[in-house]
């Protein structure tokens, strides 16, 4: 199972960036798939999920900014952050659960410039 992360980057408050994650080696369609984000000396935070059956939940300071979004055809996850912050500012990985096993993106950086 591999999670290849990529669209992270420098950004100013109030700006967008659209985050993707590419899966390979699992059954994407049927996989629950989540976002989360670590911020330096914070814990990893799950932001977003995204389930096989359609159902989609945020942690309550992204709800109404950012959008988490699959396309099972291309086994991609996508998250889209508008109204971004700095506070949104951490590392941002996409996560999913197989066969027993925690599997990881590399991560990708985002920084929210004031």
């Amino acid at each position: 199972v591999q999670l290849q992360a990529s669209g992270g980057g420098l950004v100013q408050a109030g700006g967008s960036l659209r985050l993707s994650c590419h899966a390979s080696g699992l059954f994407f369609s049927i996989q629950t798939m989540n976002w989360y984000r670590q911020a330096p000396g914070n814990q990893r935070e799950l932001v977003a999920t995204s389930t096989s059956s359609g159902t989609v939940d945020y942690t309550d300071s992204v709800k109404g900014r950012f959008t988490i979004s699959r396309d099972n055809a291309r086994r991609t996850l996508h998250l889209q952050m508008n109204s971004l912050k700095p506070e949104d500012t951490a590392v941002y990985y996409c996560h999913t659960g197989y066969k027993g096993r925690d599997y990881w993106g590399q991560g990708t950086q985002v920084t929210v410039s004031s």
